[in-house]
């Protein structure tokens, strides 16, 4: 299905300005480099206008006026251009080009507080909701999301989520009926409960407060 594209250039102050916002929202929750064509495509607008505009946030973020990247700007006007403009504080993440296309990150020079911040929260304690969720895995391996959520009562999706991003569960298999991932332990939980096997783990009620009855409602599941 094709698209009229705009040109940037003949918009409006508040339409460039909205296009800017829909521009930095589609780069901050990318997963992956964008092409310039890709994002005119998708806001449907000029490649041209797009590539103009890419460099503009590049140069905003950088901490320099828009017309830095121009080519016609004078030294004398680009410092002007700075003070009027308000874009002399620089951000802490930046827009550049890298796997050919444009991606928003942190600077590389706040890298080693990244990932300390990373680390940090993967050592963060668990949840309750987590701890449970873990326990019903540990326990009745392989389980799928829907087994957990009806145990629980509440949707497992997110939890299910963090548990496989610290690395102590990831899906063992798919159910031949339903086609549903199935999911177990890792050997990275034996490593941190300090056991060999899952045999050695403690009894289960314990670990599920208010749940002491689950061996007689799994069966039935």
């Amino acid at each position: 299905m094709s698209h009229e594209t705009a040109n940037i250039e003949e918009t409006d102050a508040t339409d460039a300005a909205q296009f800017r916002e829909g521009l930095e929202a589609v780069l901050m929750v990318a997963d992956r480099p964008l092409t310039e064509t890709e994002l005119a495509e998708l806001l449907e607008v000029d490649a041209a206008g797009i590539s103009r505009v890419l460099h503009e946030l590049a140069a905003e973020y950088d901490g320099k006026s828009r017309s830095t990247y121009q080519a016609n700007t004078d030294d004398g006007n680009r410092d002007q251009a700075n003070t009027d403009q308000g874009f002399s504080v620089r951000r802490g993440f930046q827009l550049r080009r890298v796997g050919g296309g444009w991606r928003i990150g942190a600077r590389q020079e706040h890298r080693e507080l990244v990932s300390r911040f990373v680390l940090e929260g993967q050592t963060a304690k668990l949840s309750a909701a987590a701890m449970e969720t873990l326990a019903i895995i540990a326990y009745r391996q392989p389980v799928s999301r829907a087994r957990i959520a009806s145990i629980r009562g509440v949707n497992a999706d997110g939890v299910v989520r963090t548990l496989m991003t610290r690395g102590l569960i990831e899906q063992v298999a798919t159910d031949e009926v339903t086609g549903a991932g199935l999911f177990g332990t890792t050997p990275v939980l034996l490593e941190r409960l300090g056991v060999d096997s899952l045999e050695e783990l403690p009894d289960l009620s314990p670990l599920l407060p208010g749940v002491e009855n689950l061996d007689d409602v799994l069966p039935s599941l």
